[in-house]
């Protein structure tokens, strides 16, 4: 029997883990899955060692408070894949706790370890290749740009395809749908993403109620609608309560809803990341605001090696896609971009279809070139 451990410690890392797992079991169906993962691993067939929600924190800043815990939690987590013996230790993305379990589990056995997502060295702190590669053996990519990155600095890389772009998509019968059954009509639909975790959501949220107000002045028939990430639906719930545009709040869990919203919307303002490459899935013209603590903000801003954040910019080698991040995310900033969108919708869709077209659309399915990869080096 192939034993794998896997380490995911975000919701979209859960995901990534769902789908590898799949392709894993379809070509070698006698394996066993250990480790720790989200609702979406467990529902592949493996118990996580504790709940991943615990590993999900970004930023500086909001590591500092829970360091200890973390730092016990990466030994009970080398302790645990030592003591299985695994064929092989799978991390996937979140780098500062995976790379340290996988740097303990080094020096004390040889077990085989793939991380999948490359860390982003083309945006900030170039360095990270050539530390990961003491500990990290083969890297699964999602972008077609970073395998002679990850190879160069002494790792085999494969590039898999990014899941996005072999994923559902909704059709215009289903967006229509969507504003038939809310009552929307011919109306702007502004479409409404603060992130998934509960600091995020705390700064970036404000911002979105501001915007949301400035824009309905501007367009008074304007509507919004709200997909809400599980962590934070219930305080989502009671901030947008006090908001002058009452948004359509989207529980979690309904893919095939969350999928009709980004079809049907006009225009979304976004939190910086995977959302992004969403949204030009489904063709959702797209502002990016992102707020983090001004340490993290200012820390980060000063190892930018790249002048964008947004994925669907450095696909397709472009800048269409306006950001607003850290002191310029702010509601008379963002409204007048958003509103210019709504006016003019087409002026991101050649960068949305070539970044999709680079992520593999239409391609096999990313979890099975994931797991081919895997297997290939046992």
């Amino acid at each position: 029997m192939t034993r794998v451990f896997l380490i995911a410690g975000e919701p979209s890392g859960d995901a990534l883990g769902q789908s590898l797992m799949a392709g894993l079991r379809e070509l070698s169906p006698d394996i066993e899955f250990l480790g720790i993962g989200g609702l979406r691993m467990c529902g592949e067939g493996m118990e996580s060692l504790f709940p991943m929600d615990e590993l999900s924190i970004m930023g500086i800043a909001e590591v500092l408070p829970k360091y200890r815990h973390l730092k016990r939690r990466i030994r009970e987590t080398a302790a645990a894949v030592l003591g299985c013996r695994p064929d092989v230790l799978i991390t996937i993305d979140s780098p500062d706790f995976c790379l340290r379990v996988a740097r303990l589990v080094k020096a004390e056995a040889p077990v085989r370890t793939v991380h999948y997502v490359a860390p982003t060295v083309w945006a900030w702190r170039a360095g990270r290749a050539a530390k990961m590669a003491q500990v990290i053996d083969h890297v699964l990519a999602l972008f077609p740009f970073e395998p002679p990155l990850m190879q160069a600095a002494g790792m085999d890389c494969d590039f898999v395809g990014h899941p996005v772009a072999t994923q559902p998509r909704a059709s215009e019968t289903d967006a229509a749908a969507f504003r038939l059954t809310h009552d929307i009509g011919d109306a702007p639909l502004a479409l409404l993403l603060p992130g998934s975790r509960r600091g995020e959501v705390t700064r970036i949220a404000p911002v979105l109620a501001e915007t949301l107000a400035r824009m309905h002045k501007a367009r008074p028939d304007l509507r919004a609608v709200l997909p809400a990430a599980g962590p934070v639906r219930d305080m989502l719930h009671g901030m947008i309560a006090d908001w002058p545009v009452a948004p359509i709040l989207l529980a979690p869990g309904d893919d095939a809803l969350k999928r009709a919203a980004f079809r049907a919307a006009d225009v979304a303002i976004a939190a910086s990341g995977t959302v992004s490459l969403e949204l030009a899935a489904a063709r959702t013209p797209m502002v990016i605001a992102y707020r983090m603590n001004p340490l993290s903000f200012a820390l980060i801003k000063r190892m930018a090696l790249t002048d964008t954040v947004t994925l669907v910019n450095l696909v397709s080698d472009s800048r269409v896609v306006p950001e607003f991040l850290g002191p310029d995310c702010r509601a008379e900033l963002i409204t007048p971009a958003a509103l210019g969108l709504l006016t003019d919708p087409g002026a991101q869709a050649e960068a949305m279809a070539l970044t999709m077209e680079r992520l593999g659309e239409r391609g096999e399915d990313p979890g099975l070139r994931a797991a081919r990869a895997v297997l290939s080096g046992m």
